[in-house]
Formats: C-alpha cells, structure tokens, sequence
C-alpha cells in the first residue's frame, strides 16, 4: 500500500472528508511521525505498534565492487515493532482489528 492508496482509502471510508482532507491528515501523522523520530523521541500507538530509533556502532565495511576497506559512520535509524494487536491480526490473515 503506497501513501496515495492510504489517502484513497481514508477518503473512502470518511466520506466527510475530502480527498485533500485526507492527504492533508496523512502528511500530517507521518509528518509527526517523523519529527519526533529525529528528535530522539519514541512512538507509540497503542493497537498497532511503536517506532523507536536503534543506535548503529561505526564500523568497518567492504566495497563489493573494489574489496577496498570502507569506514562507515555511526547512525540512528528507525525501528518498528508492530503491537500485539497488529501481530494477531496480520496472523488471522486481516479483518479489522479487535482494539
């Protein structure tokens, strides 16, 4: 599912909601999202899951092409962990969620 497919469905399933209502309200979660994220903050939404940022250690790594050693930098990167609730539902194979 694209972002366009999630404006689409929003729009759909609130028909008071315009399709650039609803573009406007998906930019804005993931917006959110996002700046939290980059201001180290965890986040959590309860029934589907929590984004929270891992710590990468500097570290050496190899070139594939060439074989040369390449130094790569330390890094914070995104992780997701889906909820209990997700969890069981993408198990059960969809449906709508029992929270």
């Amino acid at each position: 599912m694209t972002r366009s497919d999630l404006v689409q469905a929003l729009a759909e399933r609130f028909a008071q909601l315009g399709q650039r209502d609803a573009e406007l309200a998906v930019k804005t979660i993931l917006s959110a999202i996002a700046q939290a994220l980059a201001q180290g903050q965890r986040v959590e939404v309860r029934g589907f899951g929590s984004f929270t940022l891992s710590e990468r250690a500097a570290r050496m790594g190899r070139n594939p092409r060439s074989g040369e050693s390449v130094a790569i930098e330390a890094k914070r990167v995104p992780h997701f962990k889906p909820g209990k609730a997700l969890r069981e539902q993408v198990d059960a194979g969809g449906g709508t969620p029992s929270a």
